[in-house]
């Protein structure tokens, strides 16, 4: 191979296959791969600091051999396209290594809840994850997934479109709202809990005009939220135009909604939750936490919803939450 490649013996680096793609660095390593690359671009000396895949290396170990497992559903628009969820999915391995789990995903389409309904699509599964989302399509299916969730006490997390069914559901049988919905799908309800953010009243032109990028957010001391992430304020990145109504706010809060999340002046809601005594893991978030999970720092809302979703599995019904765990 050195002969005919033209590249020297030493160069020539097995790739073999291997059963996931978070092994590949290590059998590169092992080939020589990091200090080949080192030397030929002329990088510092790396005597001094030598490789260290401690970190890595466990992380492999978790998600090829886990201990443990759990069944999350995954209630989307897009379920036929898996790729639209990357992110979502990385995000679940990274949190079940985390947890020292495999994390089994069940693709539930969402417009497939509407004419089945949501037992005969989420039964027996451990947690619900519902994902952002555009369009009329399917939302009625989401908001029976949050449902089921709330109902059956299972463990739920909302992104983006996932905190506004949450929310609306929650208006609709809870408050008593029967009309509840978004401004986005429904026009004429008397009670938009969703509607459009107020600087995004008179855009026209969508392209890209949503409220994107990385925003700072105050959590509420004791929430779910705030001891998930362990901190008292979070940055996370956002891509929306819709927001929980602040006219509503009072209502759906004295009816037992808590807003543990707002952006620092305390204008727009960020995050959604149940208190613990109401429901073992309730969450939802307006921004996008998949995007800033890594191997070896699992997001912490998606290390803590397979916790609960652990806990569930095994009939433990904790109402603690998981801390951040780390590899």
């Amino acid at each position: 191979i050195a002969l005919f490649c033209n590249v020297p013996t030493e160069a020539v680096i097995a790739a073999t296959d291997v059963s996931s793609i978070y092994e590949v660095p290590g059998v590169f390593h092992a080939g020589g791969l990091d200090d080949l690359v080192v030397d030929m671009l002329g990088l510092p000396d790396q005597d001094a600091q030598p490789s260290d895949l401690t970190g890595w290396t466990e992380f492999v170990r978790r998600v090829t051999r886990p201990e443990k497992q759990c069944e999350i559903a995954v209630v989307g628009k897009y379920t036929h396209v898996r790729d639209a969820y990357k992110s979502i999915i990385e995000s679940f391995i990274h949190a079940g290594a985390a947890n020292k789990a495999r994390v089994n995903l069940r693709w539930v389409e969402s417009t497939d809840v509407e004419t089945q309904g949501a037992a005969a699509l989420l039964a027996d599964v451990d947690g619900i994850l519902v994902p952002g989302g555009f369009g009329e399509r399917g939302v009625e299916g989401k908001i029976l997934a949050a449902q089921y969730a709330r109902e059956r006490s299972v463990p739920y997390f909302g992104i983006c479109l996932g905190m506004q069914v949450a929310t609306i559901e929650f208006a609709r049988h809870v408050v008593g709202w029967a009309d509840a919905h978004s401004s986005e799908f429904d026009g004429s309800s008397e009670h938009k809990v969703i509607d459009l953010l107020a600087d995004q009243a008179g855009v026209v032109e969508k392209g890209g005009t949503m409220r994107l990028g990385a925003y700072k957010c105050a959590l509420r001391d004791g929430s779910l939220a705030a001891r998930a992430y362990g901190a008292a304020e979070v940055s996370e990145r956002h891509r929306h135009r819709y927001e929980v109504n602040n006219s509503f706010r009072p209502q759906l809060e004295a009816a037992g909604l808590r807003f543990s999340g707002t952006s620092p002046d305390g204008a727009l809601v960020e995050f959604v939750e149940l208190p613990a005594d109401i429901h073992p893991f309730y969450v939802s978030t307006q921004a996008h936490p998949e995007f800033r999970s890594r191997p070896t720092a699992a997001h912490p809302l998606f290390a803590a919803l397979v916790g609960a979703a652990l806990a569930n599995r095994g009939g433990q019904r904790s109402n603690s939450v998981p801390a951040a765990a780390g590899v």
